[in-house]
């Protein structure tokens, strides 16, 4: 299995195999705390071989600096079947999430795992605005 894109974004949309991403973003301002980040989406597309066939687990969490979850755990299953006329088979995951809240400025990551196993961390930062200025 290989990742060909892991990104936290405004909005992803898969429209018959093709991963669409609009706004990718790692920083969120806000001008107080706590904040609520209204929609976001986790985008994942990966590549699995023949010898990958069958059923995965597909794991994300959501994290402050101390690894405290700020949401409760994703678990997708993925089943994954190798179409006989080609080589490898990809899938598209998306994750909306609304209503995101962040009690406090920091580093968060977001954490995806294929198996039980961390393939990919993706950072987020957020911090309070440098002119006055927010995001959320």
């Amino acid at each position: 299995m290989k990742i060909q894109i892991a990104a936290l974004c405004d909005a992803a949309a898969d429209y018959g195999g093709k991963l669409n991403l609009l706004g990718v973003f790692d920083t969120i301002f806000a001008a107080q705390f706590p904040a609520v980040h209204p929609q976001c989406s986790i985008a994942i597309r990966a590549n699995f071989v023949r010898i990958e066939e069958g059923h995965h687990k597909v794991r994300i969490n959501f994290a402050d600096a101390d690894g405290r979850l700020i949401m409760p755990e994703i678990d997708l299953p993925l089943q994954v079947v190798v179409p006989p006329d080609m080589s490898v088979a990809v899938r598209n995951l998306i994750v909306n999430i609304q209503h995101l809240r962040f009690d406090q400025p920091g580093q968060y990551s977001i954490d995806i795992a294929f198996d039980g196993r961390l393939e990919v961390s993706l950072p987020l930062h957020v911090k309070l605005p440098p002119n006055g200025t927010a995001s959320v």
